[in-house]
């Protein structure tokens, strides 16, 4: 039937919850464009013969096969926008590492997306706030103290505080670290937070 697989891409999104990325459906991108390539190719024998045997009954099925192949396109391309836009959210809420889970559910081309919009934010990053540069994606809500209790979940091994100490990570160890500087190893799973 016109336009189904397309609108099935789209409603496979819609029923993704918020946050999440579903894993990438080359297969039914595939029949889309198939089904677009037939459509067209339809098209032009029927836009061909319209015009040499003059058949203006042609015109409407034409036209209608115009339109599925515009639709097509637009659920196409709302479904790949979608999925860009959850890859960037991921960026910002898990860092520049992501988990195997959800790299399993990328294509290739958004795993090369996701590397140049990384490297791009790191870019822009280092540009800001002097020599240093400012990390934008930490404290993305405001901290209610500066040194947070954080409880490790795995052995990550030897960790560098600002002022030089090193701290061992060792599973289910505790410390009072600066947030800044653990916020990325909660988000990565490394630590969870200890609240009182």
């Amino acid at each position: 039937m016109f336009c189904e697989k397309a609108m099935e891409l789209v409603r496979e999104l819609h029923r993704a919850p918020e946050g999440q990325l579903p894993a990438f459906n080359e297969d039914g991108l595939r029949q889309v464009l198939e089904e677009m390539k037939a459509l067209y190719e339809q098209n032009q024998s029927d836009v061909n013969e319209a015009k040499s045997g003059g058949r203006s009954d042609l015109i409407p099925t034409i036209k209608f096969r115009h339109c599925s192949l515009l639709r097509n396109r637009r659920c196409t391309v709302a479904y790949l926008y979608d999925r860009l836009l959850r890859i960037r959210a991921l960026r910002w809420e898990y860092g520049s590492v992501l988990p195997n889970a959800l790299r399993f559910h990328m294509s290739a081309e958004e795993m090369e997306w996701f590397n140049h919009y990384k490297k791009s934010l790191a870019t822009y990053m280092r540009s800001l706030g002097g020599d240093e540069g400012l990390d934008i994606t930490q404290d993305m809500k405001p901290p209610k103290s500066l040194y947070i209790e954080v409880r490790c979940l795995k052995d990550y091994g030897e960790f560098e505080v600002d002022d030089g100490t090193s701290i061992l990570l060792k599973k289910n160890s505790q410390h009072f670290l600066p947030r800044w500087k653990c916020e990325q190893l909660i988000r990565q799973g490394v630590l969870e937070h200890v609240l009182s």
